[in-house]
């Protein structure tokens, strides 16, 4: 008998490859088909209370560098920019081979104008550029500051780009393979790579390292929670013994770190760099009153004061392969650095109820929300400050994640023009239209789009339209056989934002072929100033036939009205003539009676019969 479990795997790997080239997942563009942006599931709860802004997230894949192929691959994975309908308002993804990128966000702490940055991962080779680095963008998206690695660091690692008020210097992870003994660890006569973690503080302008931490030397190897190998690895980088996932400054100069794998945040001294406390782990400075937490992300300052410091992080309670509780929390913890008491002020739980075993992040909104990243499958949600779910949304595909997202009020004016398209169709020369679409890659303040055609290159433009802006890309119909289109994006106050190229619209190679009911003679571009000419004349002509109806209506009105008035006249006039005859009669004849006694009856006087005295 023939084994047939060979057909298990091959049927299982044709699962995969389906789901992998399925792309009702992806959004699509025809003026831009090389953007295949992710789609969103989104649920609001309550709108009213969520806070105006647009979310920045970073979607990937995988987290290896994947190699380099010749394949045309759509742009799908890095920093993109989404409404809070999900629609997409600026993909990045083009402008870095499809490489992957993390921590984007808007930076709101430099000044009044408008800038963005991410983390743009190492390439498949390691050497020159492909290293990564950090990127600024302005607020017309073009590259404001590039920082690189400058020193011995192999790459610029993925977990953090905190740049700092001012914006002058930023922050970031760094890990260093090291070679050592195991001694701590009650191993003297092992020996292996270890994995060390710390943090530099970068000058955004040029790279430089203005300041760099270790780990070693501060944190033992004994105070890691993640399980050493053994044998000890024999290649670097070797066991990753605290993971170093974020890092924030105060206003003294001191430092605040997260390690994933001692399950503990520092505050490390900016000027010894001795670690001043711990939160957490085995060696907690603090008494944690009613929470703990486990494998958290993303630490940061709140306040800072000389007694008391408030932090916000991410409580993920789990990794890859344990957890500490049954559902991920977003904590802002309260730390009393006298008595040394940490007490949690807030608590957000995950909405779905389940847990985030790797990334994500809490952001503190201006209005007092909170806004977490759940990283898997890009979940997000927004909080009231009391703690009421108002959104949530994910990824409808659940090959895509983002390692952090934020929420923030953006506004992008883009250099590159608007993106635009244009297309001829109709079966019969009475229903040939002109199809346009266009989109402006990062444009937020879009109210709406005026259309223009020309009879050649060289003629004027002629407005032929304009419509109210339709989302990341906006379709308008035009009648007839319209050539030579460009598009004005204006704002909400009508005034011109930008303009598209000038692009010859797209027809039909062969007409009859396509389908087309040829009379005499096929489709050609019409003139835009004769065809507004010919509209403008009808316009003028209904406009006349309507007023000669409205003038034939007004005189047939005032004759019926002038006849109402004639008869309401005359009957008030015999009315008068009635009445004033009435009283005349009255006035030559009297009626007045003589009052009778008791037992006679009245007898009528008239002007004849004398009366009794």
């Amino acid at each position: 008998m023939i084994s047939l479990w060979w057909i298990v795997p091959l049927l299982f790997s044709r699962n995969v490859a389906a789901d992998a080239i399925a792309d009702d997942d992806l959004q699509t563009f025809i003026t831009r088909p090389e953007i295949r942006a992710p789609r969103f599931d989104i649920t609001y709860h309550d709108r009213r209370l969520v806070t105006p802004g647009y979310w920045f997230v970073a979607p990937y894949t995988v987290l290896e560098m994947e190699p380099p192929t010749k394949k045309w691959m759509p742009c799908q994975v890095g920093p993109h920019i989404y409404d809070g309908d999900g629609n997409l308002v600026w993909s990045g993804s083009c402008l870095f081979e499809n490489r992957n990128t993390f921590d984007f966000k808007a930076l709101d702490n430099v000044d009044n104008n408008t800038h963005v940055s991410f983390i743009v991962q190492q390439g498949y080779q390691q050497n020159g550029d492909k290293k990564g680095g950090a990127i600024v963008l302005d607020g017309r998206l073009e590259y404001e500051d590039v920082v690189p690695v400058t020193n011995d660091l192999g790459a610029f690692d993925i977990h953090e780009f905190n740049v700092l008020d001012g914006g002058k210097t930023a922050l970031s992870t760094a890990y260093r393979p090291e070679y050592l003994d195991y001694s701590e660890l009650g191993r003297p006569d092992d020996h292996g790579w270890v994995h060390t973690g710390g943090f530099v503080e970068l000058d955004v302008a040029t790279g430089d390292v203005i300041y760099e931490w270790r780990s070693l030397g501060h944190i033992p190897m004994e105070e890691s929670t993640f399980p050493s190998p053994e044998p000890p690895p024999m290649d670097p980088p070797g066991w990753d013994y605290i993971h170093v996932n974020s890092v924030d400054k105060n206003a003294d100069g001191d430092y605040l770190l997260s390690c994933r794998f001692t399950d503990t945040i520092y505050l490390i001294s900016g000027t010894t760099g001795d670690i001043i406390w711990r939160l957490g782990g085995k060696w907690s400075n603090f008494e944690l009153i009613d929470f703990r937490f486990y494998r958290q992300h993303h630490a940061r300052f709140v306040e800072h004061n000389s007694t008391h410091t408030t932090i916000s992080f991410l409580n993920n309670a789990s990794d890859e392969q344990s957890q500490d509780d049954i559902r991920s929390s977003a904590l802002i913890v309260q730390l009393d650095t006298v008595n040394m008491k940490a007490t949690v002020v807030h608590r957000y739980g995950r909405p779905d109820g389940a847990l985030s075993r790797l990334r994500g992040n809490v952001q503190l909104l201006k209005n007092g929300n909170v806004f977490v990243g759940w990283s898997e499958q890009g979940y997000h949600s927004e909080f009231t400050p009391d703690g009421t779910c108002v959104m949530e949304a994910r990824f409808t595909s659940p090959r895509y994640s983002t390692y952090r997202a934020y929420k923030y009020d953006f506004h992008g004016r883009p250099a590159e023009p608007p993106a635009l398209k244009a297309f001829v169709y109709g079966a019969r020369d009475t229903d040939v239209s002109t199809v346009v679409y266009v989109s402006w890659n990062g444009a937020t303040d879009v109210a709406s789009w005026n259309f223009y055609a020309q009879a050649d290159a060289a003629s004027p433009r002629v407005l032929i339209g304009n419509i109210p802006f339709g989302g990341f890309e906006t379709m308008f119909i035009a009648d007839g056989y319209m050539n030579w289109i460009s598009a004005e994006a204006l704002d909400v106050a009508g005034n011109p934002m930008g303009m598209s190229d000038v692009h010859e619209s797209a027809a039909p190679p062969d007409w009859v072929a396509a389908g087309f009911h040829a009379s005499d003679r096929l489709p050609i571009p019409e003139d835009p100033m004769a065809s507004v000419s010919s509209e403008h004349e009808e316009e003028v002509e209904d406009k006349e036939e309507a007023q000669k109806a409205a003038d034939k209506a007004y005189d047939f009105v005032g004759g019926i009205g002038g006849l109402l008035i004639f008869v309401l006249v005359a009957c008030s006039a015999g009315g008068i003539v009635a009445c004033f005859s009435c009283c005349l009669k009255r006035r030559t004849r009297r009626s007045y009676a003589q009052i009778p006694l008791e037992e006679t009856a009245p007898t009528p006087l008239t002007a004849d019969t004398p009366a009794h005295h």
